[in-house]
């Protein structure tokens, strides 16, 4: 129920007229990343590109794994960005991403290198958001299309106090995933 909720709250989101930035808290195992893949599906309904942006390379494997077994990867692809990615295979995915052909990128501090261009980045996913700077996150939001930042999703198991605090003065809206899905143990 707390994943439809948070569902229901995203799409709330698109409709807004103030961009999104809202924060996803949930313990490890409830359920975040499907709530993100479908944030980012719905930018690439929209014709906008979207970025996942993790602190770790493990991390970022890890949600590449998890889309993989998510997402037809043919019908939608996707790439992985980190500082070790091979060039050629970094390469193919900063022309991809630059002409829009690619809509769905998964990363690492990688995604806020001044060679990485989009075409039309539109949602941003930062996960464990608090391990990023703010000008680590700014980075990313000024890559949005013509200029503008694109909506952001935080997500964070362990909010930290200068993230309650960004949602105590009105800067982030929440969602909570209080229940684990079916089959999750505690």
């Amino acid at each position: 129920r707390d994943q439809l909720k948070a569902l229901d709250e995203i799409d709330a989101d698109l409709d807004a007229v103030e961009t999104m930035q809202r924060l996803l808290m949930g313990e490890v195992g409830s359920g975040k990343t499907v709530v993100a893949v479908y944030a980012m599906l719905r930018a690439l309904e929209a014709g906008y590109q979207a970025a996942l942006m993790a602190p770790t390379e493990t991390l970022a494997e890890q949600h590449a794994i998890t889309l993989s077994r998510l997402l037809a990867e043919e019908a939608i692809p996707f790439s992985l960005l980190t500082g070790s990615t091979p060039a050629p295979v970094r390469n193919r995915a900063l022309d991809q991403l630059a002409s829009a052909e690619l809509g769905l990128i998964l990363g690492t501090h990688a995604l806020i290198e001044p060679t990485v261009e989009f075409a039309r980045l539109g949602r941003v996913v930062v996960d464990e958001q608090h391990r990023f700077g703010v000008e680590q996150r700014r980075a990313l939001d000024s890559k949005g299309v013509e200029g503008t930042a694109p909506l952001v999703l935080h997500m964070t198991a362990t909010p930290i106090p200068r993230t309650l605090s960004l949602t105590a003065y009105g800067d982030l809206d929440t969602t909570a995933l209080d229940e684990l899905p079916a089959g999750r143990q505690p």
